[in-house]
């Protein structure tokens, strides 16, 4: 696997260090991501690709690649660090495999309310910080991008923590994530995003985790008969870069670079609730899910059921930034 990314990096080493291409051709930056060109991710890449091949005047050229075409869930950080693409969008809880637990603080169950308390973290103090832990890794990250807030999908309907016991659900690789549904009784299944339809299909999981948007776009809301309004969980993305190409950038093109990532992710994060909740709609039309609100009494009892997981993870995350986090948001549990 690693030769064929070596070989690969090779083959691109015209662009990959940004001012080694020939000075009539363009800066290629190849952006690979998992999920559906019409979710929230989706469109932010291509809004930044619009903006940066506009802004530097077809100097850059941005390639986007959706839905897992050039790498699953599992290879594309590799793939980024060895230069083989030069910037990704993956979900947060990627980074902990990565040895960056930190980033693990996001997988916590209940942590964030809303998305003002979200984003007084990624956009404050907290979010800065743990964007400067990823260079010694050999990573620039850009910017946090939102998806929204979890719901629930199985087979069977979710409404007590104790409905979870003995189904198998799909997880990101995240030990947060892990414990979260080991707490709900739950057995975790680490699955890459790609064979999530049709694990659920064949009965291999009996449910996931996600927002509403990759649950439509992904059509899991058909071979899903129950979805939970849990908003258990919040999904985002850090918008990373390989530091070795984007450290040798030109100035003038990183800095209008910058610019159209700042816009794209304005752009990005002010349609992900509504993209959702269209999203949302869509399933209910298509009356192939039930859909479960739970009682404000059902609500309590799965954080209540979910709150141990925060004293779980202190000693992999962090004690003090799950502090930080709570001090951010005023909304300790």
């Amino acid at each position: 696997m690693k030769m064929r990314y070596l070989i690969a990096a090779l083959c691109l080493s015209t662009v990959g260090m940004g001012g080694a291409a020939r000075a009539d051709e363009p800066i290629v930056i190849k952006f690979s991501h998992v999920v559906a060109t019409d979710t929230p991710k989706g469109k932010a890449a291509e809004y930044f690709k619009k903006l940066a091949e506009e802004r530097t005047h077809g100097k850059v050229k941005v390639e986007v690649y959706p839905n897992s075409q050039l790498y699953k869930d599992k290879e594309e950080l590799e793939a980024l660090q060895l230069g083989s693409v030069q910037m990704l969008a993956p979900s947060l809880a990627k980074f902990g495999p990565l040895g960056l637990k930190e980033f693990e603080v996001f997988d916590l169950p209940y942590i964030f309310d809303n998305y003002d308390d979200l984003h007084k973290v990624t956009e404050g103090p907290v979010g800065k910080s743990l964007m400067g832990k990823l260079e010694s890794k050999g990573i620039v990250g850009l910017a946090f991008w939102d998806n929204g807030f979890k719901v629930m999908t199985d087979n069977k309907p979710l409404r007590e923590p104790a409905d979870f016991r003995g189904h198998k659900m799909r997880i990101q690789s995240s030990k947060v994530l892990d414990a979260q549904f080991r707490a709900l009784g739950a057995i975790p299944q680490v699955m890459a995003f790609s064979e999530v339809y049709q694990a659920m299909q064949t009965g291999v999981v009996d449910g996931s985790e996600n927002t509403p948007s990759n649950v439509y776009t992904q059509r899991m809301h058909e071979v899903q008969k129950y979805l939970t309004l849990s908003n258990h969980g919040y999904i985002g993305y850090a918008v990373i870069a390989n530091k070795k190409f984007w450290d040798g950038l030109p100035a003038d093109i990183r800095t209008t670079l910058e610019g159209a990532m700042h816009d794209a992710t304005v752009y990005g994060n002010d349609i992900a609730k509504k993209e959702n909740d269209e999203a949302l709609q869509k399933i209910k039309d298509a009356h192939t899910t039930e859909i479960i609100e739970l009682t404000p009494e059902q609500k309590s009892d799965w954080r209540k059921a979910l709150a141990k997981v925060h004293r779980q993870q202190e000693g992999r995350i962090g004690k003090d930034l799950i502090q930080q986090v709570y001090q951010a948001t005023g909304k300790p549990l």
